[in-house]
Formats: structure tokens, C-alpha cells, sequence
């Protein structure tokens, strides 16, 4: 496995600090460190996600990170609460800034 980046440190800290029920996209993720893109987040997320509440990351219209993985983030979802619009998280309630104070 590649060694870890610094920019891989960076998204997988935010990840392990987004709260149970919220999500963030990868733009998101992007945005909020002020480096890379939705891409970039995406391959860290794909080489050293593993680790961290990799469901809590998802695309910018709330869908499963890949189609194969949406089963496992439904159970995911559902247990902690996620707001959800059928089989897609519902962005508009779900959505965390990384700055709010419900982080834990």
C-alpha cells in the first residue's frame, strides 16, 4: 500500500470526526480542507478508507459510494439515524459543515 499523505491525514481526521447520522460529500471534504476535489478525496478515501466511517462520505446527490457498497451503508444509515430519500441519504438534513458543534 502507498504510504499515507499528508492531504490522506487530513481527510481521513475530518472523516473520523463526522458525527454518526451526518454525512459529507466528497466535495465537501474538499472544500472544507481547502485542497483537492471530490476526485482526490474519492482515492484516498478508496486506498485508506477502511479505518474511518467511510459510509459517512458519499456523493453530492447523497448516493452510496459505489453501488456495490450500498447495502452495507443502508444498515449503516439506518442504525445511526441518517436522514434518508428512499435509498439516498437526504443531503439537506444529513449534510455536516465540519463546524457545527455536534461533532464529537
Amino acid at each position: 500500500m502507498e504510504p499515507l499523505t499528508p492531504f490522506a491525514e487530513q481527510v481521513l481526521d475530518l472523516v473520523e470526526r463526522i458525527p454518526p447520522g451526518k454525512v459529507m460529500a466528497y466535495g465537501d471534504i474538499a472544500e472544507y480542507l481547502g485542497e483537492g476535489g471530490p476526485r482526490q478525496v474519492g482515492k484516498v478515501m478508496s486506498t485508506w478508507g477502511g479505518g474511518v466511517p467511510w459510509w459517512r462520505v458519499v456523493h453530492a446527490d447523497g448516493t452510496a459510494a459505489a453501488p456495490d457498497h450500498l447495502r452495507r451503508c443502508l444498515s449503516h444509515w439506518r442504525e445511526e439515524g441518517t436522514p434518508l430519500r428512499g435509498e439516498r441519504v437526504d443531503m439537506r438534513l444529513a449534510r455536516w459543515d465540519g463546524r457545527s458543534g455536534d461533532a464529537p
